[in-house]
Order: structure tokens, then sequence, then C-alpha cells
């Protein structure tokens, strides 16, 4: 197949395009510069994408989006969350719908989508009320004009990606290493996480199946925080013991930022996935990390 990429140079664009490659796929990257040969320039901020460059195409991959864990969540950092997503997904999706591109659509999405969820949610489960439920329920609806148009839309809902070289767990490595681990608050939250192997396999994956609409992409063991940390410290051999009290990452990050990213949870189930026949590698989180890190 060729598959276009957008975002292939990010966490799970460049895992993502390293599987495909390896698989005898070709990836054709989406950049924001003039296209060198095999690539297909693009800019989400001033809408410009020709859709005939998209017409060699047997499917897209849409990963573009500002980091969420990257700034302070001022409300420009915030606009910025909002308007890379969707910009980016409705560039795509429209040039889709013209019908002079492919007939499928991967489109990134997260488990933000349901907000603070201590019972267990699957696909079928509404939306939250918070900011990033906010945000990731405008990225989904974005994709509709091609889910119009007859193309097959998938949205990726994905969990915290393990992976040692970004996401959630390499600033936590840090702290681990030296020590300095432990739960965050109370450690009762909900950790709903995917190794990055898992990630990229399912993606490739969802590229020949008929699934279509929102698809968990997470292991099917989620685990509370406080367990997360404690199966971290081991993987390590390290002490998880000393608590990260609320109000320290509150000042450091902010509050509503802390709150979403470290004191929120959701307990999702991969529900779509796993009734399509997808395996997990690392169904639980011990040989999950054990694997993404080498122990």
């Amino acid at each position: 197949m060729q598959i276009g990429i957008t975002g292939a140079s990010g966490l799970i664009g460049s895992a993502l395009t390293e599987r495909l490659r390896d698989s005898g796929h070709v990836v054709v990257p989406f950049v924001r510069r003039p296209a060198s040969p095999g690539e297909i320039s693009w800019e989400p901020e001033d809408g410009r994408l020709d859709p005939t460059h998209l017409s060699e195409l047997d499917a897209v991959v849409n990963l573009a989006g500002a980091g969420i864990g990257d700034h302070r969540w001022t409300d420009e950092y915030k606009r910025q969350i909002l308007d890379s997503r969707v910009r980016g997904t409705t560039l795509i999706a429209d040039a889709l719908a013209s019908g002079a591109g492919p007939r499928v659509l991967l489109n990134a999405s997260a488990v933000g989508y349901y907000g603070n969820a201590e019972q267990p949610v699957d696909e079928s489960a509404p939306a939250g009320d918070d900011y990033l439920a906010g945000v990731v329920s405008a990225w989904e609806a974005a994709a509709t004009t091609a889910e119009q148009a007859g193309v097959r839309v998938v949205r990726m809902r994905s969990g915290i990606v393990l992976s040692p070289d970004g996401g959630a767990l390499r600033p936590m490595l840090r702290l681990f290493k030296l020590g300095l681990g432990g739960r965050f608050g109370n450690g009762r939250q909900w950790m709903s996480w995917i190794s990055i192997d898992d990630e990229v396999a399912a993606i490739e994956h969802l590229l020949t199946s008929d699934v279509h609409g929102p698809v968990n992409l997470t292991a099917p063991n989620p685990c509370r925080n406080a367990d997360f940390a404690k199966t971290l410290g081991a993987v390590l051999k390290r002490p998880a013991v000393i608590p990260v009290p609320a109000f320290g990452p509150k000042l450091v990050l902010g509050g509503e930022r802390a709150e979403a990213l470290l004191f929120a949870g959701q307990h999702v189930v991969p529900r779509v996935l796993t009734t399509d026949g997808y395996q997990f590698r690392h169904a639980d989180l011990e040989p999950a990390l054990r694997a993404v890190l080498g122990r």
C-alpha cells in the first residue's frame, strides 16, 4: 500500500513509518515545506493541500496535532491544541471528500474523549465535559465530511502510549531512576495505556480492516496509577514509595493541565479492536514495560 502520514516525525508517526516500511508498504510523509520526491506538501494553518496529490495513496493516517504536554495551557496554547487538530483534520477530510484521494482515513484521537471515567467505558460511551473531551469531540467531528462522502473513517482513541522516546513515560523514567518515583495524589486514577509496539501494530491492522468509527487503542488491562508506579519501580529496580502531592505538579504545570494529565483518568476497554480480532502483544503492564524498556 501507499500510505500518507501526517505527523510522521512524531513519537507514533516515526514508529509507524518504520513498521510500515518493514512490512513492505510505501510511506508518503506530509511535510510543511516544499515537497521532495515521495512527499506531499501541506499547510493546515493556511488551508493548503492539493487533493490531486493524494490520488496515488491507498490510505491516509492523520497524526498531526500540537502536543498537550509540551507547554503550559495558556488560553493561546489551548487554542493551538484545538486548532492544530481541527484544521488539519478538516483539510484532509475535505480533500478526501472531493473524491481525488483514497477511501480510507485513520484519524488520531484520544481517550480524553471520555473525560474522567471511573467506570469501564467502551466506544459506545458518551463524551466527557472537560476541556480535553471538548477538544477530542471537535477533532473527531472534523472528519465528518469524509465520512459522509463514503470514506472509511476510523477515529483512533489512543491511551497513554508507552515508549522511552517520548510521551508520558519519558519524564516518569527520570524521576524513578533517581528513586523519586511514586503515585500521583491518591493513586486511584485509572491509566489506560498501550505499548508503542501495539499502538503501531493496531494502526497497521486497521488499515486493512473493515472497522469504521471510534476505536479505542488501549491495552485490555488498564491499571490504577498506584499500581502503575509500583510496577514501573519493580521493572527499574528502584523504589516507588514517594507520593507526589497534587499541589506540586499543579504549581509547576498549571492546575488545569496537571489535573487533566496526571490526576484524572479513564478506565477504557478496547472492545472494537478485540472484537475485530486484533491480538495484543502486550496485554499486561509489566511485560509491556519490560519490552519497551529492554528490561
